[in-house]
C-alpha cells in the first residue's frame, strides 16, 4: 500500500518561497541571484573603468554625462533537496503507526506535491550509515512520480539496526548538490554527543556551500525527550545496535533529561549561529500540522 495522496494534496495551495534568492533553470516565481543582459530590466549601476561597453545605456549618458550599465535580472525556479534520515532511529516507536520515519514521509511527499504544483524542482536524499538514494533536484513528472514511489517503498522497507550517520551525509550534500538550493533536512540528528562537532560542522558546510537549510529535528518529544515513561522497570532496546538494558525509567530520568537537553539546546544554538530555520518536529503533533504551521509562518515573513 502505497502513500495516501488525499493527505497530502492539501499542501497544494500552499505557497512556499525561497527566503534567498537561488540559481535555476527556467522562468519561475523566484529570483535569480545572476545578472544576465537577455531578459528582464533591473536597474542601472555607474560603469566601472575596463569593463565592456556592451551594455552602456548611451541614452542615459546623453542626458546625465555619466555612463551607467543596464543590469538585468531574471526568474527562475526554486530548487528544493529533502534530506531523509532513514536510519533504524526513525522507526521509534517501534510497531507504531505514527513514527518519525512515516511522519518525515509523508512531510518530504508534502512538499513534493507543494513544489510539483509551482512548477519548481524537487530532488530527494535518503541516508542511513550512506546515502542510499540520491536524485538530484529536477522538475519533469518522471522525477516526480520517481520520488513519490521511493518514499512509498520506504515506507515498508526493511531498516532493521541501520545506523544513522547524518554529519557525513550533510557533508556529502554540501559537495555533490552544486547549485544553490532550498535543503529541508528530516532528521532525529541522533549520533554519538562524541560526534556533536562534526554534526554541526556539516550544517555549517551547507550554509558554506550557500544553501538555505531548514532542518526539521524529527522526535518523540513525549518519549525521547521528556523521557515520561511510567514509574516502573522497562525493557529498553537500541534500534540501532539491538544493545538492550533493563531498567526504572525514574532512576536515570534527571540525568537524560540534562543530557538531551543540552544537546538540543546547542544544536538550536548552531542552527541560529549558521542562519539555518530549526524546526521542533514532534511527531505527536501530525506531520500536517507541524508542516503547514511553518509554511504558514515562512510566508508571513517573506511577505
Amino acid at each position: 500500500m502505497g502513500i495516501d495522496r488525499s493527505v497530502i494534496e492539501p499542501f497544494k495551495s500552499l505557497e512556499l518561497l525561497a527566503k534567498k534568492v537561488v540559481e535555476g533553470f527556467i522562468t519561475g516565481l523566484h529570483k535569480s541571484p545572476f545578472h544576465g543582459f537577455s531578459v528582464e530590466f533591473a536597474e542601472h549601476r555607474l560603469y566601472n573603468t575596463g569593463e565592456s561597453t556592451r551594455h552602456i545605456d548611451w541614452k542615459l549618458y546623453a542626458k546625465t554625462d555619466k555612463l551607467f550599465i543596464k543590469r538585468y535580472e531574471e526568474e527562475t525556479n526554486l530548487r528544493c533537496q529533502i534530506v531523509l534520515d532513514a536510519s533504524s532511529s526513525m522507526l521509534f516507536p517501534k510497531d507504531s503507526e505514527n513514527n518519525k520515519l512515516r511522519f518525515s514521509i509523508y512531510a518530504a511527499a508534502a512538499l513534493q506535491e507543494l513544489l510539483k504544483q509551482q512548477r519548481d524542482a524537487p530532488g530527494l536524499t535518503v541516508f542511513q550509515d550512506h546515502l542510499i538514494h540520491h536524485f538530484a533536484a529536477k522538475g519533469s513528472p518522471a522525477q516526480q512520480k520517481l520520488i513519490l514511489n521511493t518514499l512509498s517503498d520506504l515506507l515498508h522497507a526493511d531498516i532493521e539496526k541501520k545506523p544513522s550517520e547524518a554529519a557525513k551525509t550533510m557533508h556529502q550534500v554540501a559537495e555533490i548538490v552544486h547549485q544553490r538550493s532550498l535543503v529541508f533536512i528530516f532528521s532525529d540528528m541522533f549520533e554519538s554527543t562524541a560526534n556533536s562537532d562534526e554534526l554541526f560542522a556539516a550544517l555549517q558546510h551547507l550554509r558554506y556551500k550557500k544553501h538555505e537549510v531548514v532542518l526539521f529535528h524529527v522526535t518523540d518529544k513525549t518519549k525521547e525527550l521528556d523521557f515520561d515513561f511510567e514509574n516502573k522497570p522497562h525493557h529498553f532496546i537500541d534500534l540501532e545496535t539491538g544493545e538492550e538494558l533493563k531498567l526504572n525509567p525514574s532512576l536515570i530520568k534527571e540525568q537524560y533529561v540534562n543530557t538531551i537537553s543540552e544537546f538540543e539546546e546547542a544544536l538550536k544554538l548552531k542552527c541560529a549561529q549558521y542562519h539555518i530555520d530549526f524546526v521542533e518536529a514532534d511527531i505527536n503533533k501530525g506531520f500536517d500540522t507541524v508542516l503547514y504551521t511553518y509554511l504558514v509562518k515562512r510566508s508571513a515573513m517573506l511577505k
